[in-house]
């Protein structure tokens, strides 16, 4: 402990140092103050960034770090317009990083692709929506269009693109969920009968336990670090698993807080286990049978009484794991049987536990196997419908969840699509859609091609980002919505737009006046948005208006009422409250301070299966493989990094500093492979399908890593990954384990 002691603590005075750097960056600083006092605020707007759950706002703070980047970000001085696209081919700007395009600044007028000078021409809006409409319409059929949306993008306009793409004819509704939390979805939707996690905020105030895995939010979503804190003040056992010793589980300091400030924060995890990348489902069936032995013996340890009022499959989980050897546990997990008992110790005597996780999960081959397996161990003991205890997994994008509640799904509920049909007067397509994978390969085949993009960077955020750029490149026509510029608006295909849209900071006025939009988070509370910024050019449109324009330009006749909805947003929310279950009365309930709580079924012991129970689902542990040379890739994000958004080029909790192309190693396996720490490294992927995936130049790193797995930044490792290398129930693709071998660079 004493040599972790000397690692940098997680937030503190370094965390404000960088806040005041972005702030300064944006040309604006006390603009940039101002905006920020109203993030997360009832008479604000909901931070661009994470999906975490928002307190009661009895602080005028609701922000960390990385809201200050995306807020500075998206409100910067720096215009991306016609004048920058005349100096640039769009072939020099596929030479540069991620890093360099967002950093050019906020796209501020609509641009068509022109082949013959490679460059992108300004366009006016109205021959944008004809251009998109004159291609979906020359279409053979509604299913050769895709429609994609990013988990930034509002309630409102994500119920009127979906709206849009039904009325069109198709449920190729593709979506960033497919390729995060669409595991937890599945197996949380078999085993419990919804997909969404299960707590709220309040519960992470009560519990006495709170197990962490697969997950980083010193990253990717710091503000839980505050209830995580919280917790292991007041006493609570934080136990995480996870392969990179991450500083803001180890140790965190609040920067609001003066105490952490001057004494150097609090310590998070009160154990911390460094599993092999893969081996959760092996750490819970471990811990599974150390209960049920301890159980066997003193009894007490198991909820037997709710395990038969509300469980199923009780007799086949216990045949599974005592059929399952300890051998094969160690061996997956990377962890002794000694470590897993010391963690189910915890869980055993604590009455309340959460479980939360995220990608570090979720992106694993049998991700679903393995939620599912992690769900079996919270239910053993009947936490779940109880003060203090749930599932909660951590979305990423700030209304990743309210997407999919907004029917942003390629496998709608009949019942949805009921309720679209009685409203509208619609006839809604019943036959599945395109996930993102399926969507990939849709357009390689030549069966999709048009592509919309509500937002995101699909060509850096998928796999195999070679043959995702071809596939893109076949389409007919490509056109992204969004902020700033990025890669995917650089893969055009024969027709190419950029469409300029309204920040989450903007005001935004319609006809109406000023509008609000609504988010969810990631504890199921639904509350408003409305900007407070002057747009940054009189050129943008909102994402509402965006679809509407399109929608109104490609479907003749006026059954559903696009240009009214889309003046005034209460319209909208009226529609939402006419046909999604949890929304009735919308517009009265969106104006109760800090929103509205959906509700969680199983939250209640409700259990929406088929037979009213939850379920143990049981999964075998995957045959041990043997060992050779291969490494086991993670891919990561850096500090200075949200999603596929790249702030900047240092890693300031692992030591990085203006570089990306990095690979964190143990140091025995540096020393294995006869190298030194710093020498340049090409990583080459081994996938099923047997192609020659190459990562050039990546410079060794030592770092606290199980041996035999290496980690490295993303996008620029998704080249490695297989579009068919994707857990099967889901089709979330394996990014958390890319089988590759190490090389000197240019050997």
């Amino acid at each position: 402990m004493a040599e972790q002691r000397k690692e940098p603590t997680a937030g503190g005075w370094a965390a404000l140092a960088s806040s005041a750097k972005r702030m300064l960056r944006s040309g604006k600083p006390m603009g940039s103050v101002k905006t920020l006092l109203r993030v997360n605020q009832d008479a604000g707007f909901d931070c661009p960034g994470c999906a975490w759950g928002d307190p009661e706002h009895a602080s005028s703070f609701e922000f960390c770090e990385n809201g200050v980047k995306a807020v500075t970000w998206e409100s910067t001085r720096k215009a991306v317009g016609p004048e920058f696209f005349a100096r640039h081919t769009v072939s020099e700007l596929q030479e540069k990083d991620a890093y360099f395009l967002e950093g050019q600044g906020r796209l501020v007028h609509p641009m068509r692709y022109e082949p013959k000078s490679d460059k992108y021409r300004p366009c006016s809006w109205k021959d944008a929506f004809q251009l998109i409409a004159a291609k979906l319409n020359a279409l053979d059929s509604p299913d050769e269009a895709l429609f994609y949306t990013s988990g930034r993008t509002s309630n409102e306009a994500a119920f009127l693109y979906q709206l849009f793409a039904r009325a069109f004819g198709t449920n190729n509704l593709p979506d960033c969920s497919n390729m995060c939390h669409e595991a937890s979805g599945v197996a949380l939707t078999e085993q419990i009968g919804i997909g969404k996690g299960t707590v709220q905020l309040e519960d992470f105030e009560q519990a006495e336990a709170i197990f962490v895995f697969g997950q980083n939010p010193g990253t990717n979503h710091p503000r839980m670090l505050g209830d995580l804190r919280k917790a292991a003040l007041r006493g609570a056992a934080v136990v995480t698993f996870n392969p990179l010793k991450e500083r803001g589980l180890v140790k965190f300091s609040d920067p609001k807080k003066a105490g952490d400030m001057l004494l150097g924060g609090v310590n998070i995890s009160a154990e911390y286990f460094q599993v092999r990348p893969g081996g959760d489902r092996a750490v819970a069936k471990g811990i599974m049978k150390l209960l049920l032995d301890a159980d066997r013996a003193n009894g007490g340890v198991i909820d037997h009484e709710f395990i038969a009022e509300h469980m199923e499959g009780y007799d086949t989980l216990v045949a599974d794991l005592d059929a399952t050897e300890w051998s094969q546990i160690e061996t997956l997990s990377g962890l002794t049987r000694a470590e897993l008992q010391i963690a189910a110790d915890i869980y055993r005597t604590s009455e309340r536990t959460i479980f939360t996780w995220a990608m570090g999960i979720t992106q694993q081959p049998d991700a679903v196997d393995t939620i599912q397996t992690l769900i079996n161990l919270l239910l053993l003991k009947g936490n779940i419908g109880r003060p203090g205890t749930g599932a909660c997994p951590v979305r990423g994008h700030s209304n990743v969840q309210g997407d999919r509640t907004m029917g942003i799904t390629e496998k709608p509920k009949p019942a949805f699509l009921d309720a679209l049909e009685a409203e509208f007067g619609i006839t809604a397509p019943r036959r599945e859609g395109y996930n993102t994978v399926a969507s990939i390969k849709a357009m390689a085949e030549g069966r999709a091609k048009v592509f919309i993009g509500m937002g995101g960077n699909f060509a850096s955020a998928t796999p195999d980002t070679e043959f995702t750029e071809a596939a893109l490149a076949r389409c007919n026509l490509t056109a992204h919505v969004a902020t700033k510029l990025n890669r995917s608006h650089l893969v055009c295909g024969k027709d190419a737009l950029i469409l300029p849209c309204l920040g989450r900071t903007e005001i935004d006025i319609r006809a109406s006046g000023d509008q609000m939009v609504t988010v969810e988070d990631s504890m199921s509370m639904v509350h408003g948005s409305a900007g407070i910024n002057a747009p940054v050019s009189d050129m943008l449109m909102s994402e509402p208006a965006i679809v509407a324009g399109i929608a109104d330009a490609t479907i003749s006749g006026d059954k559903i009422p696009w240009r009214s909805m889309a003046d005034d947003y209460d319209n909208i929310r009226d529609k939402i409250a006419s046909t999604v279950p949890g929304f009735e009365n919308f517009n009265a309930r969106i104006k109760q301070k800090g929103g509205f709580y959906l509700g969680n079924s199983a939250g209640e012991r409700q259990w929406a299966t088929a037979t009213g129970k939850a379920r143990f689902c049981v999964h075998p542990l995957p045959v041990n493989g043997d060992k050779d040379t291969r490494f086991t890739l993670i891919t990561i994000r850096s500090h200075d990094q949200y999603n596929t958004t790249v702030y900047g080029l240092n890693d300031r909790y692992r030591g990085v500093k203006g570089e990306r192309r990095v690979l964190f190693i143990n140091p025995q396996d540096i020393d294995k492979m006869g190298l030194n720490e710093g020498v340049l490294v090409d990583l080459k992927s081994h996938q099923a399908d047997g192609k020659g995936r190459v990562a050039e130049g990546f410079r060794l790193k030592a770092h606290e890593i199980p041996e035999g797995a290496v980690a490295a930044y993303y996008p620029e490792t998704n080249v490695l990954l297989s579009v068919d290398s994707f857990d099967p129930r889901s089709g979330t693709p394996s990014s958390k384990s890319i089988p590759v071998t190490l090389h000197r660079a240019g050997t």
